[in-house]
């Protein structure tokens, strides 16, 4: 089976208004352009001070998950809402939740960030998410037309344990949205991605931010899609946008008939 996945790059803001305008711009022009599934950035609907944070998170369902499925109905498309900030009762932290959508608008799967951008880089850049954020705990993978679709979120991609855990669910193809630091992204982002990729024979959509925010730190950009063989399909370095690859999972089936690393795993 062969299909067109996109992938948007943006840069947000604390205006959710704003946010939300552009990515329904470029789900649009994803969705004109034929792709049936479209991988958002992290936190694409809202981003600014941490302080904030929690007085900006929302409820899932909630204002902007409804306003998601109901442009997944409307575009005939798989969309992966990035994450929003999704509220905990009784919490001062929220969950960093990642959505994904089908074509009629249903939630699919939701996956909460388990690993937590906690800091101190040596060009000055500090961050301790956790003060704002609390920890995921669940692997998440959903059985979908399109394939297994595996979640994961940024910070995420350092840990392979858990693209592993993936894979044993049988994903095919695994989502990486992200707010990457540019410090870090220049050094580590597309040989973490490619790894990530062929360690596991699986495709890989990375959609990140890009660029210097007001509010936050500097962005990587240069979202991807690759292949199960490590193959860069399409990239965007800076700027924002959309990007689109086929995705073949027939080719994904020959990899790992034709190198079957994943069959011979060891585990004593």
């Amino acid at each position: 089976m062969k299909f067109i996945a996109a992938a948007v790059q943006m840069l947000a803001s604390d205006d959710k208004a704003s946010n939300l305008a552009e990515a329904e711009r470029w789900l649009r022009q994803a969705a004109s352009g034929g792709a049936r599934l479209v991988v958002l950035p992290e936190v694409f609907i809202w981003r600014g001070n941490k302080k904030f944070e929690r007085e900006f998170a929302e409820t899932i369902p909630g204002p902007t998950s409804e306003i998601l499925a109901a442009l997944a109905i409307e575009l005939k498309i798989f969309l992966l809402a990035g994450s929003i900030l999704e509220a905990i009762p009784g919490s001062p932290k929220a969950y960093n939740t990642s959505l994904l959508f089908d074509p009629s608008g249903n939630l699919l799967a939701s996956y909460r960030k388990i690993h937590l951008f906690d800091v101190d880089l040596a060009n000055g850049v500090s961050l301790r998410e956790s003060d704002s954020r609390a920890h995921g705990s669940d692997i998440v993978a959903a059985r979908t037309e399109l394939g297994t679709l595996g979640l994961s979120v940024c910070y995420d991609l350092r840990f392979p344990e858990l693209y592993r855990g993936l894979a044993d669910q049988g994903a095919q193809l695994i989502f990486v949205p992200s707010a990457f630091t540019a410090f870090t992204g220049q050094a580590h982002w597309e040989t973490l991605l490619r790894a990530r990729a062929i360690e596991n024979q699986a495709y890989i959509i990375a959609a990140d931010q890009y660029g210097k925010s007001a509010k936050s730190f500097e962005c990587h950009g240069h979202s991807m899609i690759v292949d199960p063989w490590g193959t860069i399909l399409a990239e965007l370095p800076d700027g924002p946008g959309v990007i689109s690859a086929e995705i073949d999972l027939d080719q994904l089936v020959k990899v790992r008939a034709e190198l079957p690393a994943l069959a011979h795993r060891r585990l004593k």
